[in-house]
């Protein structure tokens, strides 16, 4: 962002309602981590409580439902039981580049403050000057 610009009311008020639209959609503590828990495969519920961990079942619930009203997950049923497994919807392919966004500027971040680097493959990381 330039910093020197500055927008007008409208142009700020349209940034805020779609900041706002998408920290309701994907914002808070967990919703980012089951999607990114979730890419490439298919997830049973204790699957995806085991690997984002932390988050208790009746969150995790209450985040699977929410995702699944935002159009980023669905429910799969599994053949022959009463088990569910989760999926990512293709809207949430639109997540790519801001998941990617995310994932570099956090591990820049944890370099700046903690001094140490986490282990990325694939990914540019920007530098921190």
């Amino acid at each position: 962002m330039d910093k020197r610009h500055h927008p007008s009311a409208e142009v700020c008020a349209a940034s805020l309602a779609a900041v706002g639209d998408a920290m309701y959609a994907i914002g808070g503590k967990w919703k980012l981590k089951i999607i990114v828990a979730m890419i490439d495969h298919r997830r049973r519920f204790n699957e995806l409580q085991r690997l984002v961990e932390g988050i208790s079942a009746k969150v995790l619930s209450n985040e699977l439902k929410e995702l699944e009203l935002n159009g980023f997950v669905r429910k799969i049923p599994v053949a022959g039981s009463q088990l569910m497994e989760y999926e990512l919807t293709d809207y949430s392919d639109t997540l790519g580049d801001v998941l990617h966004s995310l994932t570099v500027w956090g591990a820049m971040h944890r370099k700046k403050i903690t001094g140490r680097s986490l282990k990325l493959p694939a990914l540019e990381t920007a530098s921190v000057d």
